[in-house]
């Protein structure tokens, strides 16, 4: 038995501190366990329920039969078991705001732990939804700690089962579809309540309660237009509704828009409805637009979809030049949202005013983010106008627009990768404007922090942004956002983002001819896979980009397709059963690292050089070359603190700890992992500090040191509880 106060072959050390190898200092049990008692963990989060989702109308009727059928649904579905409420209506009926309703009025007190949102349009790509990302947002919401979240579907599943297991939940979700997308977003213990427009059998099937929410009626859509406007005759008021084919958002934007304009009355509202009137641009601040009657009503929702184009027609027709021409931007625009600053950089003038004037008519909704600027998007019945109208558009004015859009995200994207990322090695030129020129007023965002939540607001918009660039040609954008959002997709692990962009960057790159910007995005490509844990698929990637570096230039660019492939080789080897395979595996991927190493040493790039030679001591320890490792090491940490390198300490120090464990000497390979432990926590590398921690509580046992194991296991548990996971995993030996 080995004691943590010897060095490995049997000598006691009594002193409290001895220097030993690199910059390792050996410490005595007693006061490693108390040192290890006294590290600062970060303040845990407020203890606040999450409480997402659109916010109830203060004005609200007729729907006392709806709102019946919601609450016994819901207090059905709300057994000891998980249960699914399918809500299902046309487009902009109304179902959204009825969920609202039924929980503010009776039912929230039957989900105490929280209500979480998503709108699954958002998160839709070529009909399948990204459920990924989805259950990465809902992970954050419970608090569960960005470096917690795990990178695969499957992955984040388990997560979420397990943070929600104890908790009442109620999952509000929009948009769905298809039955599987439902099914993946069930709590555990709550109840998930999907809206739709159309039935599905198949969750029916599985026990759901279906509620459905048709148009208003005239009795209770007179009603609720005498409740806006007391004063409106009977008869007027039921012209209103039959000419809205009772439709709720219809209503409302019929009845904001009158509201603005007090010289006018019920009458005249229900005058050009009748007369299908449509405006002009008459301030020359837009083009004349027409849009046909009856394109909507060759949708499922028919006449209802008819009735609701004509007034948003009239609607649209009597807001101010400038809001019209806002509005036939927005319908121009990729992606779901709009902030002040794209709208500018679009080309629309007097954006607050007209922003206001769209929310006062209800074309416009404020939509919740967790980023500085505020955002605005369509409803989805909106939208579909607004782009309806948008055909009526110029070509050459359609794609002037998409060329700012794309443009000014280009821009942005690259300034949020600065900020994220750093000083890192990147094909491209600094954006040509800056942060303060791209905002309205002040900066789209300052920092690391507002810069990650910035870029992770507009990730549907990106997206939407490169596909729109690659068809219109400007290959250099792609690849450019492409490269650029590296910083978001790796930070927040969007993967499935990360190969989608990546597929249409390589085709850019293909197209301007740049082989080094195609292993660029061949190696971002595989990097997803790998993550992914698709390492055949990010081998086929790897290929193709190594088949490509006698044509590149910049060392670099072989340097970290190299590190990929050596990163790879260390996965297969962790799969590997007979131990000499492994060996073998460990061996091709110390000399991948070794590659890269060199390419990082030509250029220089001191971090990268740091980054490589702590490869290359993984690959040695995979191997059990314990003493090779230590030399490799010692020279990286010499590296990264001369050159200001701190985060890269904790995980050079990790290593060096598996390596000490590795030639049996447990009191440096504490020593090294306590060491780990206090950087990681100095620099809020919580993941790494967790792997410190696991590592020490596993050295302790192993040692038969029951201090230090308690401490160890009591911080590590106090970490996850920090970090939203419930219940807090176990430390493994």
């Amino acid at each position: 038995m080995n004691s943590l106060g010897t060095d490995g072959g049997g000598t006691a050390h009594n002193a409290a501190y001895n220097t030993v190898s690199g910059d390792a200092v050996i410490v005595g049990p007693v006061l490693m366990a108390q040192r290890i008692e006294g590290l600062q963990l970060p303040t845990p989060p407020p203890d606040v329920p999450p409480s997402q989702g659109p916010v109830p109308s203060r004005v609200f009727v007729n729907r006392t039969r709806e709102l019946a059928d919601l609450d016994a649904a819901l207090s059905l579905a709300a057994g000891p078991e998980p249960g699914v409420v399918l809500v299902v209506g046309v487009g902009g009926v109304g179902k959204t705001q009825l969920v609202a309703q039924a929980v503010r009025r009776e039912l929230h007190h039957l989900f105490p732990d929280g209500q979480l949102y998503v709108d699954l349009a958002d998160h839709r790509r070529d009909g399948v939804v990204d459920l990924a990302a989805v259950l990465g947002e809902f992970l954050r919401a419970l608090k569960v700690h960005k470096d917690y979240v795990p990178a695969g579907l499957a992955e984040r599943t388990a997560l979420f089962r397990s943070v929600a297991a104890p908790l009442r939940l109620l999952v509000k979700v929009d948009d769905v579809q298809h039955a599987p997308e439902a099914r993946a977003l069930v709590p555990p213990r709550g109840v998930l309540v999907a809206t739709g427009r159309r039935v599905l059998p198949s969750l029916l099937m599985d026990g759901a309660v279906l509620v459905d929410v048709a148009p208003l009626d005239e009795t209770a859509g007179t009603e609720l237009v005498r409740r806006w406007h007391a004063d409106a005759d009977e008869g007027t008021a039921a012209d209103v509704v039959r000419l809205c084919a009772g439709h709720p958002l219809a209503l409302r934007a019929a009845l904001e828009w009158l509201a603005a304009r007090p010289q006018l009355t019920l009458d005249d509202v229900v005058r050009d409805l009748t007369a299908g009137r449509y405006g002009t641009d008459d301030d020359g601040a837009g083009e004349v637009m027409a849009v046909a009657m009856g394109t909507a009503g060759e949708t499922e929702e028919g006449g209802v979809g008819e009735a609701v184009d004509a007034v948003l027609d009239s609607v649209v027709a009597g807001v101010a030049g400038h809001t019209r021409h806002l509005y036939d931007l927005l319908g121009v625009l990729p992606g779901t949202t709009a902030t002040a600053d794209l709208l500018a950089a679009a080309g629309a003038t007097r954006v607050d005013e007209g922003l206001g004037e769209l929310l006062s008519c209800r074309l416009a909704v404020l939509v919740e983010s967790p980023d500085r600027p505020r955002r605005y998007r369509l409803h989805d019945v909106v939208r579909a106008h607004a782009r309806l109208r948008a055909r009526a558009l110029s070509e050459e004015r359609r794609r002037a627009v998409l060329r700012l859009v794309v443009d000014f995200y280009a821009d942005a994207a690259a300034h949020g990768d600065a900020l994220v990322l750093g000083d890192r090695f990147r094909i491209q030129p600094p954006p040509d404007r800056s942060l303060s020129e791209l905002a309205v007023r002040g900066t789209l965002f300052t920092g690391r922090a507002e810069a990650l939540e910035w870029l992770d607001a507009e990730r549907v918009n990106f997206r939407a942004v490169i596909r729109v660039a690659a068809d219109e040609g400007r290959h250099e954008q792609v690849w450019r956002l492409c490269e650029s959002l590296w910083a978001l997709y790796h930070s927040r692990k969007h993967l499935a983002d990360c190969e989608e962009s990546g597929h249409l960057g390589i085709e850019a790159a293909q197209h301007e001819a740049r082989p080094d910007v195609e292993v660029r995005m061949r190696n971002q490509v595989a990097r997803a896979a790998y993550e992914l844990g698709d390492l055949d698929r990010a081998e086929s990637q790897l290929d193709a980009a190594v088949d490509l570096l006698g044509l590149v230039g910049d060392p670099r660019l072989s340097g970290v397709v190299q590190e990929s492939r050596g990163l790879i080789a260390l996965a297969r080897g962790r799969s590997e059963e007979s131990p000499g395979a492994a060996y073998d595996r460990a061996e091709e991927a110390r000399q991948f690292f070794e590659h890269a190493l060199a390419a990082n040493r030509a250029v220089p790039d001191p971090h990268g050089i740091v980054v490589q030679s702590y490869n290359v001591a993984q690959a040695l320890v995979a191997g059990e070359r314990w003493a090779d490792a230590l030399d490799v090491l010692d020279e990286a940490a010499g590296t990264a603190r001369a050159g200001g390198d701190e985060p890269m300490l904790p995980r050079i120090d990790l290593v060096r700890a598996h390596a000490f464990a590795g030639l049996g000497s447990l009191d440096r390979a504490v020593a090294a992992a306590g060491a780990a432990a206090d950087a990681a926590a100095a620099l809020k590398q919580f993941a790494k500090l967790d792997q410190a921690l696991e590592l020490l509580a596993a050295l302790a046992d192993r040692a038969e040191d029951r201090p230090l194991r308690a401490a160890c296991e009591e911080k590590l548990s106090a970490l996850r509880r920090t970090m939203g996971l419930r219940p807090p995993a176990a430390p493994t030996a």
